[in-house]
């Protein structure tokens, strides 16, 4: 295979919990919450889906369907949507929901799989080309560069700065012409069927990993490299 494409989130890395996001914000704030109410408030957001990078929505609201459905396009529907979900559930100061929406394109809201770092050197230093292929409304390169992990990546293709969305061919095509590679000779790596399946139009070979927590997912990463050997 000449090269490997890897999508970003719960493939290379993860984000935190829903919890975690939310104290984040409220300690940057000032603000405090009863453990308990925190809590109660975190699983809401969970369940709204307000968490990019998180769980998807329980129940779509039919008003947020259509934003929904293109929301990776660009980053003022990506930020447009995420943001409407999120102030579906009371907050104490309405502006946390925009600083919510911040917190989640920080290094710090995500952290590496255990075997992101060994597999993207080994695909590095065996001459393989490496590509993130996301759909996503927000720059990433910041967060390869803070935990470590940009200096083994060639090609960084995001939906939002091409206008089109997984699983649109044309984004894995566009990566694939840019490593200078025949789709015929790349891996597609992903968690999410629907979305980095689309690879397969153009006769890529997909494998498919868990959207897990890190601590539960120590190593699926590692077969990528006997199907590249």
């Amino acid at each position: 295979m000449a090269a490997v494409l890897f999508d970003f989130s719960g493939t290379l890395f993860r984000v935190e919990s829903t919890e975690s996001w939310l104290r984040a914000v409220l300690e940057a704030a000032g603000l405090t919450l009863p453990e308990d109410e925190l809590a109660e408030k975190a699983r809401a957001l969970e369940a709204a889906g307000a968490l990019a990078g998180g769980a998807d929505p329980v129940e779509l609201p039919e008003d947020l369907a259509g934003a929904w459905a293109v929301r990776d396009r660009s980053a003022a529907l990506h930020r447009a949507a995420y943001t409407a979900l999120s102030r579906r559930v009371a907050l104490p100061d309405p502006a946390l929901h925009d600083a919510l929406y911040e917190r989640h394109m920080t290094p710090a809201a995500w952290a590496p799989y255990p075997d992101a770092a060994d597999v993207l050197r080994t695909l590095r230093e065996r001459g393989t080309g490496v590509g993130v292929v996301s759909n996503i409304g927000w720059d990433l390169r910041p967060v390869f560069r803070e935990h470590g992990l940009d200096a083994y990546v060639d090609v960084y293709t995001l939906s939002y700065e091409h206008g089109v969305q997984k699983p649109d061919p044309r984004l894995f095509s566009a990566a694939c012409a840019e490593l200078g590679a025949d789709p015929r000779d790349v891996v597609m790596v992903g968690d999410s069927r629907p979305a980095d399946g689309g690879a397969a139009a153009l006769g890529c070979r997909v494998h498919f990993v868990d959207h897990l927590p890190v601590a539960q997912r120590p190593d699926a990463l590692l077969p990528v490299l006997d199907m590249v050997a």
